[in-house]
Order: structure tokens, then sequence, then C-alpha cells
């Protein structure tokens, strides 16, 4: 079952709403004692209804999780769509790009309202599992490379994130002292891929996608790194990874 409700973001966008979604597992009516782990995703639009998507084709979560009875609760939330406000939503860091000019990162402010008001209201309202060990983020490209910096900057909160074709080429050098300087416990797990037809979308990034790997090796992070055969960057193509960065997530769960 997916619940859809409008919520806001002051911090970003005022009293302007925007949709979020929960998917409850099959288990979840049947068992009123148990509680489950959260993966909280980005670009929650994308992630259930095609109706919703962006390009009129979703991840299909909801038929794999039902498919699959997988144990997970999923929270996401939906971008801001306002002329390059995703961009902005999305980055941890100012970058400039080169069709839209300069962005300013706003990805904190994203963080701090996803993990101070959205995750406590999920965990007073329905059966979590609250804690640290049981609390994932996933995206995909710019929500990639939010689950990646979530997981690194807020990883008292977080152990796990699964970060698909994410936009690691927009700020490279941030991005790799974030990597080297995160405080991070020795139980934290990523999951990280690119689909090989990505590749030349962005110069070097064949480059900045080992470089990234080998740091978060070289921190000891638990990574799954991968380039995904034929992968392109959509949705298609992330649906068809959800077994593996799910077996990921809830390996030995």
């Amino acid at each position: 079952m997916v619940i859809k409700w409008e919520v806001t973001i002051p911090e970003l966008t005022g009293d302007e709403p925007r949709n979020a979604y929960l998917y409850l597992p099959v288990s979840y009516e049947q068992d009123p004692k148990r509680r489950y782990p959260v993966l909280y995703m980005f670009d929650g639009h994308n992630v259930f209804f095609d109706s919703d998507a962006t390009y009129g084709k979703c991840w299909g979560m909801k038929e794999y999780l039902d498919y699959t009875d997988t144990d997970l609760i999923v929270a996401a939330v939906e971008c801001n769509h306002s002329g390059n406000k995703r961009l902005s939503e999305y980055s941890p860091f100012t970058f400039q790009d080169p069709k839209v000019g300069s962005i300013v990162g706003q990805g904190k402010k994203t963080m701090e309202w996803l993990t101070r008001t959205f995750k406590p209201w999920v965990d007073r309202n329905y059966r979590t599992l609250p804690d640290r060990d049981h609390t994932f983020l996933g995206g995909s490209s710019m929500g990639g490379l939010m689950s990646l910096y979530g997981v690194l900057r807020y990883n008292h909160i977080f152990s796990k994130a699964a970060a698909l074709s994410p936009s690691i080429w927009l700020a490279t050098n941030p991005l790799e002292a974030m990597i080297l300087t995160a405080p991070l416990k020795p139980d934290t797990v990523i999951y990280m891929d690119y689909g090989s037809r990505e590749m030349k979308h962005h110069a070097n990034m064949e480059y900045m996608f080992g470089k990234v790997t080998a740091l978060l090796l070289e921190r000891r992070v638990q990574l799954t790194s991968r380039i995904v055969p034929g992968g392109n960057h959509c949705e298609a193509t992330w649906e068809k990874q959800i077994p593996f960065f799910m077996n990921v997530l809830l390996y030995e769960k």
C-alpha cells in the first residue's frame, strides 16, 4: 500500500505543497506488533506511480516490494520542479553549470528537514525501527548524490545508502574532501552504480567513478560498486537495479 499526501518544506519553498509518499509492506496490517526498517528516497514522484513520474515511467518500487514480500517501509518526497530548483535542493555544494549558470547548493537544508522534521514524523506515526542500523537512504542522479552526502555527513542517522547514477561530476573537489573527512562508523554500507552508456555524458566520468570508489574503500566503507551493462540514465534502468541494491541494503536483515 502506498499512502500519498502533501507536505511543505518551509526552509526551501515556504508553504508551497509537494507530494510525499509512504509504502507500507504487505505484512504491516497483518502483524500489528511488528516494526520495520525505513528507506528514505529522493525524487518521490518517480518512485511509485507512472502517472506522477517526470517522464511517465516510475521505478515500480511498490510492485517489486509487494512481489518479493519485502518487509520495508519506503518514505519518499517530491522534489521542487520549478526551474533549476531541483539542482539546488539536491546539491550539497554550490557549483557552476555551463547551461544554467551558478547553482546554490541547498542540500544541507534538504537533509536538515528530512532528519529533523520528516523522519521524526514518520517514526511517530508508523511502526518503524528508528535506529541508525535500520535507517537507509536511496536515490538516483542528483538524488544519488544526495544519498552519498546523506550517509556520509549524517552517518549517525543513516547506516546505508543506495546511490544510483550519482551526479559525482558536478563538484569533484568538495566531494572528494567530504569523503575523506566525513565521520564514518565502520559498519557504513553503500551501493553505487553507473550505467555503461552514461559514461559518455560527462568528461572524465569513468575516472571520477573509479576515484570515488577508491576513496570510499580507503575509508573502509562496505561498498558495492558496479557498472550496469547497457545501463542508461533513466527510471527504466534504475528499476532493473532494485534487486541489486535491495540485496545490499537488507543483507543479513
